[in-house]
């Protein structure tokens, strides 16, 4: 079966600009209700495809943590190219880690991490994630069980580097939050299975902002934005947003 690879999106609307990122081994269709919801609000939102996503996990593999935030920075440029000034950015697990790195990097209207760890202490359950990621993908290949697991079992081989390099970016990334003073919205769903929480309550206590909210969404797994809340996730983004002052 031959497999349709995701796209990135632009969704033009209105002046005021969102830049949405994706999750590790995830994919723009992770935010792209988001986006759709965004753009009916009169906003305009952009969401690129971290390199080696949404792809076959043999070339997740050969990429790493400075490729994803060139990638990033490429997608904010890609934004101000088209005329865009004020850009909040709003990031799913490994897109809120780099995120959170635009934040105290560059000049940005707004942060939205979500679900975004703070500590390294999950490469087991992010080796899991991998894994059934994996499995899903080669699946739809039409591969059988001995083929896949034999291939699997190579892909974890290969990726230990790949995992070194992400605990450091999120390492780094957690030791920088001080610095961040743009307004903050972290969201953080209660039944995530994937990351210590406590990170949601890292980030709000350490960012500066002068304008912070925190919410905690108690029926959501790891995955919010495809999650039961979706919808009222949807709605407190854009309230926040609407909250902000923006130049327009």
């Amino acid at each position: 079966m031959k497999i349709k690879p995701p796209k990135p999106f632009t969704f033009e609307a209105g002046p005021r600009a969102v830049l949405l990122l994706h999750g590790f081994t995830g994919n723009s269709a992770d935010v792209r209700m988001l986006g759709r919801f965004l753009e009916k609000k009169g906003y305009t939102s952009h969401a690129p495809i971290l390199r080696g996503h949404g792809a076959p996990l043999e070339e997740l593999i050969q990429t790493n943590p400075d490729q994803w935030w060139q990638d990033v920075e490429e997608a904010l440029q890609h934004l101000r190219d088209l005329g865009y000034e004020e850009i909040a950015v709003a990031g799913l697990s490994l897109g809120g880690v780099l995120g959170l790195k635009l934040a105290y990097s560059e000049k940005i209207k707004a942060i939205i991490p979500m679900c975004t760890p703070m500590f390294f202490d999950n490469e087991q359950e992010l080796t899991k994630g991998f894994t059934a990621k994996a499995k899903e993908y080669k699946q739809l290949e039409g591969k059988d069980k001995e083929t896949i697991d034999h291939e699997i079992e190579t892909l974890l081989d290969k990726s230990d580097n790949m995992f070194h390099e992400i605990g450091n970016l999120i390492n780094e990334v957690s030791a920088n939050v001080d610095t961040i003073y743009a307004p903050t919205f972290v969201v953080q769903a209660r039944q995530d299975e994937m990351i210590n929480t406590n990170s949601a309550n890292h980030i709000y206590q350490n960012v500066e902002a002068d304008t912070k909210e925190i919410k905690w969404y108690e029926e959501s797994g790891h995955v919010i934005t495809m999650d039961k809340e979706k919808e009222q996730l949807h709605e407190d983004i854009y309230q926040f947003l609407e909250s902000l002052e923006w130049e327009e």
